[in-house]
């Protein structure tokens, strides 16, 4: 809020069935869409979301739709790796000034 972007947290706490209309009503809404996931990013529900937002309410988004993912690789044990393979709260904030064109 300080640097003035506010978003809408959808928590889904079901993948089947999925919170279909929540989702779309917010994409209405913000006009945006940033899906952040524990999951690889191939064959991922995020791809799954990515699809049925492009799909079905595709003329609402003023950006593309962007996801944060695990890496793409196998999860390792090592804390500083595990920390570099899952989603962060830096990443998730770069993603978000991108998709609010706030990055030069």
């Amino acid at each position: 809020a300080k640097e003035g972007i506010e978003a809408e947290v959808i928590d889904l706490r079901t993948i089947r069935p999925l919170d279909w209309q929540t989702i779309a009503e917010s994409v209405k809404k913000t006009n945006r869409l940033v899906i952040v996931e524990e999951q690889w990013p191939f064959g991922s529900v995020s791809s799954e979301i990515s699809y049925r937002i492009q799909k079905e309410v595709f003329d609402y988004l003023d950006a593309p739709i962007r996801r944060i993912t695990s890496a793409d690789t196998n999860m390792h044990y090592a804390p500083n790796l595990v920390a570099a393979h899952l989603p962060s709260i830096a990443k998730t904030v770069k993603l978000v000034k991108e998709v609010m064109y706030m990055v030069k």
